[in-house]
């Protein structure tokens, strides 16, 4: 394992080692305690270190468009950028001919979440996930829980800088098994992930995307070769929907999923059921029916519970009858594996073996309060149960 050590580079620049280690002594804290420390002194605005281009770097999938232009071909946005203009993600602009995102080791969130917050429920369960984001998105959910950072710009967002050593050396000083790239959408945060990835897997830690799935088929390749697992926001299953409430084509999204399913990555599926707006029963069937017949019965869906939100905070919470009416259309269809997610009263966060019918894992929440699998198998009956296990 190489040396990732967290090194005086995290420290805000206009705090020195001999303060920061005065500051710890003095609240009882050693200087090898986690990374969380650097938060107390180290927010600032972006901009100064956009300024100063401390955030910037090349981007990747883009094209020269003529007269100093720019076509982005991250995503299907297709971004057609001339100097100083920024993409649809608000994070991403030319400069004399060559894009740059303004994001990278740029970071406005940065927590250790049980893995199960994600959600994923069949990777390494009751383990930790050290989770980052940076500002922006390229979808306008209408419901969005996190907009005060994915539909901002990074001027307004308060940042750290966090090298792509210092994450990997965080999430394994932090005792996390796994790095999850979520809170907003990672795709616009595309080089950070790549490369964050690569050295974590060189490091024994595995990677996890949390996300809308909005991205080219090519970019979404090359990342699969490094992403261990993603829970993919399938928003809906109606064209209208996915365009006017999330500025999504549901074409690009399935193509995502495929591609992660080609390239070996473990998925689970999350789809938030939006009161009036994306409840009907037959559109669900029709989504189950798709991620049964082009992913397979063994991936893990999600249906969760909508609170109000941001530009739709005049509707009210799902119905808790919506959330078990989706779940047992998902079991009639055949589907394996099928949780509710924000209820935990119900107790349909349990795995239950298909083989047998007994709960493998116990939940409560985000708490694994039981676990019988054992080496990917049921501990009752040796049944192999989909997923991460060790």
């Amino acid at each position: 394992m190489k040396d990732l050590n967290v090194p005086e580079s995290i420290w805000h620049k206009k705090i020195s080692r001999r303060d920061f280690l005065k500051k710890c002594a003095a609240i009882g804290i050693s200087a090898g305690a986690s990374i969380y420390l650097f938060d107390m002194f180290s927010k600032y605005k972006a901009y100064a270190l956009i300024g100063e281009k401390r955030g910037m770097k090349e981007a990747m999938f883009y094209e020269n468009a003529g007269d100093g232009a720019v076509r982005c071909l991250l995503c299907p946005n297709k971004c057609f950028l001339a100097d100083g203009q920024r993409g649809f993600c608000g994070v991403r602009e030319p400069v004399k001919g060559k894009l740059y995102t303004l994001v990278y080791e740029l970071i406005c969130s940065v927590h250790v979440d049980p893995i199960e917050k994600k959600p994923l429920f069949h990777m390494l369960p009751g383990s930790k996930a050290f989770s980052v984001a940076t500002a922006g998105c390229n979808s306008r959910c209408k419901y969005c829980q996190n907009w005060t950072i994915s539909q901002r710009p990074p001027e307004e967002t308060t940042n750290r800088r966090l090298s792509v050593k210092d994450l990997v050396g965080a999430a394994i000083n932090n005792s996390c098994r796994s790095i999850a790239y979520t809170y907003t959408e990672p795709i616009v945060f595309y080089e950070y992930v790549l490369d964050s990835s690569i050295l974590a897997r060189e490091n024994g830690v595995r990677n996890i995307m949390v996300t809308g799935g909005k991205i080219n088929a090519e970019p979404m390749r090359k990342l699969s070769g490094v992403i261990d697992a993603a829970n993919v926001d399938l928003k809906g299953f109606n064209k209208e929907y996915l365009r006017k409430v999330c500025s999504q084509d549901l074409d690009d999204i399935l193509r995502t999923l495929t591609i992660m399913k080609e390239n070996g990555v473990w998925i689970e599926i999350t789809n938030l059921i939006v009161p009036t707006l994306n409840d009907n029963m037959d559109d669900i069937r029709k989504m189950v029916r798709w991620i049964r017949d082009e992913l397979g019965k063994d991936v893990p869906i999600h249906f969760s519970r909508f609170w109000p939100q941001y530009k739709l905070r005049s509707l009210y919470p799902t119905p808790i009858e919506t959330l078990r009416s989706a779940r047992d259309v998902a079991l009639e269809e055949g589907m394996h594996y099928v949780y509710i997610g924000n209820v935990p009263e119900l107790e349909a966060e349990n795995t239950v073996c298909p083989g047998c019918g007994k709960t493998v894992i116990k939940r409560m929440g985000y708490k694994v309060l039981e676990n019988n699998v054992k080496k990917g198998k049921c501990g009752f009956c040796g049944y192999s149960i989909a997923g991460i296990w060790e």
